[in-house]
């Protein structure tokens, strides 16, 4: 957590479920030493099931109203980048939000067809 504070990020969020991490790199410990290090931080467990649209508002919320930048991270930085994706639709142009991702060495085109129906659905 230091060299994250060291590098400017102000904001870390917690995307990664305690179960798949032994205790040492659970929430709770990496929440101390965000703490520890000066950094802001949140949870927002996801898996497969839970990458619901308030799952999604949530993490959104916690990006925006928090100091920035922010680290959002998972096990790969999949989950982290879809629920990304996600809130961005609607807000950014589809070719936009899956060039950022994919600049980000993610190829998630599989979720243009969400991403336009989220974005079609907010009116976009």
């Amino acid at each position: 957590m230091p060299d994250i504070a060291a590098a400017g990020i102000k904001t870390v969020i917690c995307n990664r479920p305690d179960p798949e991490v032994p205790p040492a790199f659970q929430a709770d410990a990496l929440e101390a030493a965000a703490q520890a290090a000066g950094l802001t931080f949140h949870r927002l467990p996801l898996t497969h099931q839970t990458m619901t649209p308030a799952n999604v508002e949530q993490h959104m919320a916690f990006a925006e109203e928090t100091e920035t930048p922010v680290l959002a991270y998972c096990a790969s930085g999949t989950r982290s980048t879809v629920v990304w994706c996600l809130g961005q639709a609607g807000r950014m142009s589809c070719d936009d939000i899956l060039r950022t991702a994919r600049d980000g060495g993610y190829d998630l085109d599989a979720l243009r067809p969400t991403l336009e129906a989220i974005a079609a659905q907010k009116g976009g």
